[in-house]
C-alpha cells in the first residue's frame, strides 16, 4: 500500500464528511473543524455517511496525498459517530483499510532490549 511507514499518526475524524470534496476540502476541515495542521505527515482519516467509504490525506513532504476506498461487498468498522477524532495505530489503520475489525487488533509493544550482545 502506498502509505507512510508505522511512524506516523493516524487520525480519524469520527463524524462523516461531504465525499465531494477534494484535497483542499478536506485540508480545510482538518484545519476548522478538527484545528490540526494537515501538513504535518499526520494521515487523516475521513468517513462517508455510507460506512462503505473512505478518504485519508496526508501531506509526504511534496504534497497533499489523497487516497480513497470504497469497499464491495460490506463496511468498514467506524467507531461511533460523535464530534472529535481518535487515534489508530499502524496496524489498527491497516485493519481498517483492509475492511477488517480494527477493534480486534493490538500491536505489539516491544521494549528495546538493554544491551547489544
Amino acid at each position: 500500500m502506498i502509505v507512510p511507514s508505522n511512524r506516523v499518526r493516524i487520525v480519524v475524524a469520527t463524524r462523516p464528511v461531504d465525499f465531494r470534496k477534494g484535497h483542499d476540502g478536506l485540508a480545510a476541515v482538518v484545519k476548522r473543524a478538527l484545528r490540526r495542521d494537515p501538513f504535518t505527515g499526520t494521515v487523516f482519516v475521513f468517513r462517508a455517511k455510507r460506512a462503505d467509504r473512505l478518504k485519508l490525506i496526508f501531506w509526504d513532504g511534496t504534497g497533499l496525498v489523497m487516497i480513497y476506498k470504497r469497499l464491495e461487498k460490506q463496511g468498514f468498522a467506524w467507531p461511533a459517530v460523535r464530534d472529535g477524532t481518535m487515534h489508530l495505530d499502524h496496524a489498527q489503520f491497516e485493519a481498517l483499510f483492509a475492511g477488517l475489525d480494527w477493534r480486534r487488533v493490538r500491536a505489539l509493544s516491544v521494549r528495546p532490549p538493554a544491551e547489544a550482545e
